[in-house]
């Protein structure tokens, strides 16, 4: 892909805390190669929706896909330059040195969750994906009261390397680079959930080519190995 070799004004963004450190590795490659200062804001994924649907002037927004779509159906973002970027499913964690359960298959997570003193999740969307399936399980009620919810922007690795919960969940990217903390491995597949993360154009760019030649790096094949590297898949695609 050719990237104008051109300085102007910063691409602004903003993003969910799951695609943070992906994001900031490719912004530096795009600086590099365009010569054009990019600057993208992460935070909790419900926080970073709200601030595009009240009209924050950024340039980009990298939500989950189905963020994106509420924020398309709003006339938030342009919706012809929306592009899937990543796909990333939920792993576990445990505090290094900690014993190491069994996941292997949807049973032995489920035992794993039983046995544990406290577990964590998100408010994104794995916390939302394991809610559900704790309640499929039959066993919501019986560990409500072992259930630690990480407030926005925090990671779940954050509490489990501080002690204040056992086992820990949330998509792997958001895992893999914590300190003090190991992850186990992903769910397995019957319980496993993908999260595709979108990008978009947002209504308020007042520099929408620059901004899509952006999005069109974050795209391309040359980042991938860095999506890799950030516990993610490449989408492979534009969506639907």
């Amino acid at each position: 892909m050719g990237i104008n070799q051109t300085m102007g004004e910063q691409i602004t963004g903003i993003s969910s805390m799951a695609t943070r450190q992906m994001l900031a590795v490719l912004a530096e490659h795009y600086e590099c190669l365009s010569g054009r200062s990019v600057a993208i804001e992460s935070v909790g994924g419900v926080d970073a929706a709200r601030r595009v649907q009240n009209g924050e002037p950024f340039d980009i927004v990298v939500l989950a896909a189905n963020a994106i779509d509420r924020l398309a159906a709003a006339r938030r973002i342009d919706s012809a330059s929306r592009v899937d970027l990543a796909r990333s499913g939920v792993a576990m964690a445990v505090a290094a040195g900690a014993p190491r359960p069994e996941i292997g298959t949807e049973t032995a997570v489920r035992d794993a969750i039983l046995a544990a003193r406290s577990i964590g999740y998100s408010t994104g969307p794995s916390g939302l994906h394991l809610s559900r399936l704790f309640d499929r399980w039959g066993i919501a009620e019986s560990i409500a009261q072992r259930i630690v919810q990480a407030p926005p922007g925090v990671p779940v690795g954050a509490l489990v390397e501080r002690g204040d919960v056992e086992l820990g969940f949330q998509q792997l990217s958001e895992l893999i680079h914590l300190p003090g903390i190991e992850v186990i491995g992903c769910l397995p597949p019957g319980i496993q959930v993908i999260t595709v993360f979108s990008a978009a154009v947002c209504a308020a760019s007042q520099q929408h080519a620059a901004a899509q030649e952006l999005i069109s790096f974050l795209a391309s094949p040359s980042a991938d190995s860095i999506k890799v590297a950030h516990g993610m898949e490449p989408a492979g695609g534009d969506s639907e």
